[in-house]
C-alpha cells in the first residue's frame, strides 16, 4: 500500500516495534503532525479467543468517559407511547414498517445507530442482511434492543461504543478524536480496555490480549504492551 509523505515522516519519529504503555502511546500519537482534519482515534485488539465458537464470542457496549467526539444520528424502531418517548428523548428518526421499507427500497442510511423495542424485532429482523454488515443491527447484548429507549438514546448520543470480534478475532473501536487531550484519550482507552477485559469468555485459555495498538485515521499504529494492561 502506498503511503503519504506525511505518514512516512511520522513513521520515522518512533520505533514501530517498541511496546509501550497506554499513556506513552497516547503521548506519541498526540505528538504526530496533525492532518488537515480532526482525525478519529481507534484502538485495535487481537484477542486469544476463537470467535467461531459461541462460548468464545466477545461483544458488548459501553459509554466512554469523554464520548467519541462525534454526534450520532439515531434511528429508533418503535410504535405508540415508545415512539413518542423516543422522539422526546431526541431520536433523529422514529418509525416502524415505513422506515424499514425506506431502507430496503431506497437504500436509505441517514443514521449512525439503530435502537428498537423488542416488539419491533420482527420488522427489524428483515433488515439483517443490510444492517448487519454495517454493524447497525440492534442487539440486546449491546443495549440497543430495549424498552428503555430514552436511556438507550441518551447513552448513544453521549458516546456509547460497541465492540465485537471480527472474523480475524480482532476488535476495532473508536475512542475519540485527535483533538482530545492526552488525559481524555488515556481515560477513554483505559475504560475500553477494562470493558473488554471484563468481557473475557470463561472458555478463553492462555493470553487474552495478544496485541493492542493505537492509531489515528492517518497515522501508523503504536503498539501497546499487553503486559501493562489489566487482563
Amino acid at each position: 500500500m502506498k503511503r503519504s509523505k506525511r505518514y512516512a515522516s511520522i513513521a520515522e519519529t518512533f520505533d514501530k516495534h517498541e511496546l509501550v504503555d497506554v499513556e506513552t502511546a497516547v503521548k506519541q500519537l498526540k505528538g504526530f503532525k496533525d492532518a488537515k482534519f480532526d482525525e478519529t482515534v481507534e484502538m485495535h485488539f487481537r484477542l486469544g479467543v476463537d470467535g467461531r465458537h459461541a462460548d468464545q464470542q466477545v461483544r458488548g457496549a459501553m459509554v466512554l468517559p469523554h464520548g467519541t467526539g462525534a454526534s450520532k444520528r439515531v434511528l429508533v424502531f418503535a410504535k405508540g407511547p415508545k415512539a413518542e418517548e423516543a422522539t422526546a428523548a431526541g431520536a433523529d428518526h422514529v418509525g416502524a414498517e415505513e422506515l424499514a421499507e425506506k431502507i430496503q427500497k431506497e437504500n436509505w442510511f441517514e443514521f449512525d445507530a439503530v435502537i428498537a423495542t423488542p416488539d419491533m424485532m420482527g420488522v427489524v429482523g428483515r433488515l439483517g442482511k443490510v444492517l448487519g454488515p454495517k454493524g447497525l443491527m440492534p442487539n440486546p447484548k449491546s443495549g440497543t434492543v430495549t424498552m428503555d429507549v430514552a436511556k438507550a438514546i441518551e447513552e448513544t448520543k453521549a458516546g456509547k461504543v460497541e465492540y465485537r470480534l471480527d472474523k480475524a478475532n480482532i476488535i476495532h473501536c473508536v475512542i475519540g478524536k485527535k483533538s482530545f487531550t492526552e488525559q481524555q484519550l488515556t481515560e477513554n482507552a483505559n475504560a475500553l480496555i477494562q470493558a473488554i477485559a471484563k468481557a473475557k469468555p470463561a472458555a478463553a485459555k492462555g493470553q487474552y490480549f495478544k496485541s493492542i495498538s493505537l492509531a489515528s485515521t492517518m497515522s501508523p499504529g503504536i503498539k501497546i504492551n499487553p503486559a501493562t494492561v489489566a487482563q
